[in-house]
């Protein structure tokens, strides 16, 4: 006999009762779980697996002292975490983040994210996340290095090729990636691919650190071509100035389009003439340098700089949130429809408050959520993984390709389960789909 359906005001205030305080888990939860109801109480195979109950509970969290000496011998204490959410369709995976906003809250709305993305690549991929509260600004080299070794000295138990690939994520790159990666070996004596996001010479990906903002981009292109359109000749607006920005910005270029901003944590510059490839080369140099500010932008081109603002302002018609989460608010929201914007594509995870997000859907403005449009980094985090088990490298001539075609991928299959009577709803469509395939894994396996 099925269990009886679920409220979706009862379901959510027993998760609050059950998690106090983990603010940024609510609110990914409270986004998802309105779509996926439906469909639990239409199956009843769902609901006797209790399919929404255990999604929203992690499989495991290992949180973790870590211990450290900076250059003056002074010890320090972080804490770390890793975050195994889900493991129904493959090993966990999911990025590693060091930022003092570090906290189990974010790494298990990020983990929650994570397992609907990965399913979404349709590549054999678990959702997790980890990371620490450590703040590498202002660091030298050689501390966040010791730093990175000492948390390999503990995550290291918790993970493994056929268990857990953690890759990188805000503030752990290739060289974070590959002194971690030269801790694992030291202490196991192992040469596994447990870590993604290495370096090209020691089983790393071609195409890794553009395909995010790639990614986006396609992602753009598939919906706009969903409605008769397509990008060239697009004003485009786009926060941040990091990886998945300059990258996006780069596709969006190289394919017509003209994107007008980019963003840091200081304001955004607004460029009337539009980015090139030069330009958006100077940003990627100028910003790789500590405390670098965009302001230096406005100096060396003829552009403005908005110190304390975001870009949200700027009459354009997209706009790829590409910085950090809850950037783009409701009055952010109000003014890029009333300045005529029809696309938004997130490019970051979750830059979009719900509020913002309502204000998209009642003004009928497209809309493309992060867990679809930016899939396209552990896609081929999830390539690297295949390279690494059969000890060969693809060209990236053809991981390009196959980023292309995961990427139209997850826009049809999102496209296909968001249909509704006045067109596409993504939200809809990436959070069903997704949810789908994990949860068809998860009554396969059964439940003890």
């Amino acid at each position: 006999m099925s269990s009886s359906k679920i409220d979706l005001d009862g379901f959510l205030s027993t998760l609050k009762d059950r998690t106090p305080g983990e603010n940024a888990f609510h609110q990914a939860v409270n986004e998802v779980i309105p779509d996926l109801i439906p469909v639990v109480n239409e199956t009843p195979a769902y609901r006797d697996a209790a399919i929404l109950e255990r999604l929203t509970e992690p499989d495991r969290i290992v949180s973790f002292r870590v211990e450290w000496r900076d250059d003056d011998n002074v010890a320090h204490v972080n804490r770390g975490y890793r975050v195994q959410f889900n493991s129904a369709i493959g090993p966990y995976k999911g990025g590693l983040r060091f930022h003092p906003s570090v906290n189990q809250s974010i790494l298990k709305f990020l983990g929650f994210e994570q397992t609907f993305k990965n399913a979404l690549t349709g590549l054999p991929m678990g959702g997790g996340k980890g990371g620490a509260d450590f703040d590498p600004s202002g660091r030298s080299d050689d501390e966040i290095m010791r730093f990175c070794q000492s948390f390999m000295q503990e995550l290291h138990r918790h993970i493994g090729p056929d268990i857990d690939i953690p890759a990188g994520d805000i503030n752990v790159g290739t060289r974070e990636i590959g002194w971690m990666f030269g801790e694992y070996r030291r202490i196991t004596n192992r040469f596994a691919g447990v870590l993604t996001g290495k370096g090209l010479a020691f089983g790393g990906s071609e195409m890794r650190t553009e395909a995010t903002g790639y990614g986006v981009v396609q992602f753009l292109c598939h919906m706009l071509a969903e409605h008769n359109d397509q990008i060239d000749g697009k004003t485009i607006v786009i926060s941040g100035a990091g990886n998945v920005a300059t990258f996006a910005a780069e596709l969006a270029v190289c394919n017509g389009g003209k994107v007008v901003t980019l963003s840091d944590s200081k304001g955004f510059i607004h460029d009337k003439n539009g980015l090139t490839q030069d330009k958006i080369d100077w940003v990627r140099d100028h910003k790789s340098k500590p405390g670098a500010s965009l302001e230096a932008y406005a100096d060396e081109f003829d552009a403005t700089w908005h110190a304390d603002k975001t870009p949200w302002d700027v009459a354009c018609d997209a706009a790829l949130p590409c910085a950090t989460q809850n950037e783009l608010g409701e009055d952010g929201a109000k003014a890029l429809i009333d300045n005529g914007c029809k696309v938004i594509v997130e490019g970051a995870n979750m830059p979009t408050t719900t509020e913002a997000k309502d204000a998209f859907r009642e003004a009928g403005v497209l809309f493309a959520p992060g867990k679809a449009a930016n899939a396209g980094g552990v896609a081929v985090s999830g390539l690297e993984i295949s390279q690494n088990r059969q000890r060969r490298s693809q060209s990236r001539d053809d991981l390009a390709e196959a980023l292309k075609d995961i990427m139209q991928d997850i826009h049809d299959n999102c496209a296909e389960a968001g249909k509704t009577g006045d067109g596409v709803d993504y939200t809809t469509g990436a959070n069903v789909a997704g949810f789908k395939k994990v949860a068809d894994a998860m009554c396969a396996a059964g439940i003890a």
